[in-house]
């Protein structure tokens, strides 16, 4: 079956950094875009980066664009969220996602278009 394994969370102060990891198994990782998500306590969970199965294309939302960096290495199965300056609201569990194979374009960044997850990682950015 398919397992997503975050690992990296943590509790960090404002203006700080942390990197998460996504260790994948169980799917041809190579042909999935991966995200991350994130849910702070009584709101929505969203997207907070995206990357196309190659590696060539990423999606952020301007709420973290310039701070947030999503990378992969499909020989490790693995993708990354390199996360710089940290705000007190960046505070949320985050967790790894991946669509069905070769999924792309507008809805990336759709949770309903995910259909397997971690289990979620927790970060804190105090202020």
């Amino acid at each position: 079956q398919v397992q997503l394994v975050e690992s990296g969370g943590g509790l960090v102060q404002a203006g700080g950094s942390l990197r998460l990891s996504c260790a994948a198994s169980g799917l041809t990782f190579s042909r999935h875009a991966m995200g991350w998500f994130r849910q702070a306590p009584g709101k929505e969970r969203e997207a907070v980066a995206v990357i196309h199965w190659s590696g060539g294309s990423t999606y952020y939302p301007d709420s973290v664009r310039g701070r947030f960096t999503i990378s992969r290495d499909n020989a490790k199965t693995t993708v990354y969220l390199q996360m710089n300056s940290l705000k007190p609201e960046d505070t949320a569990v985050y967790y790894c996602a991946a669509p069905r194979p070769l999924l792309w374009g507008p809805r990336i960044a759709t949770m309903s278009e995910y259909i397997h997850w971690g289990q979620g990682t927790q970060v804190t950015a105090s202020a």
